[in-house]
C-alpha cells in the first residue's frame, strides 16, 4: 500500500488506510500533490501528544528504575574526566 495519498484517492480507500495505520504505518493525506495532513494509530497519536516532563523529573525516574544510588559509581570522577581530559 502507498502511504500517500491524495484527498479524493483517500476517500475510496479508508478502509485500507486504517488497516494500514492499524498495522503501525503512517499515511499522508495530499492537495494538489502537497502533504497536509497524516493519518496514524491511536497508538502513535498518544504517543506523540502524552505530556513530556522535564529533564530533572526524566533523570529522577531513571534514577529510581535503574537504583543508580545501588552502583559503585563517582559522579566527580566521571564528570572531572570530561572537564579536565
Amino acid at each position: 500500500m502507498l502511504n500517500r495519498y491524495s484527498i479524493a484517492k483517500a476517500r475510496d480507500k479508508f478502509a485500507q488506510i486504517v488497516h494500514a495505520v492499524e498495522q503501525g504505518k503512517s499515511v499522508k493525506i495530499t492537495r494538489r500533490g502537497k502533504p497536509v495532513a497524516v493519518v496514524l494509530s491511536l497508538k502513535e497519536y498518544q504517543r506523540l501528544t502524552d505530556r513530556q516532563i522535564g529533564f530533572g523529573e526524566g533523570l529522577e525516574a531513571f534514577r529510581k528504575k535503574y537504583q543508580v544510588q545501588n552502583l559503585d559509581l563517582d559522579p566527580d570522577k566521571i564528570f572531572n574526566r570530561w572537564v579536565d581530559g
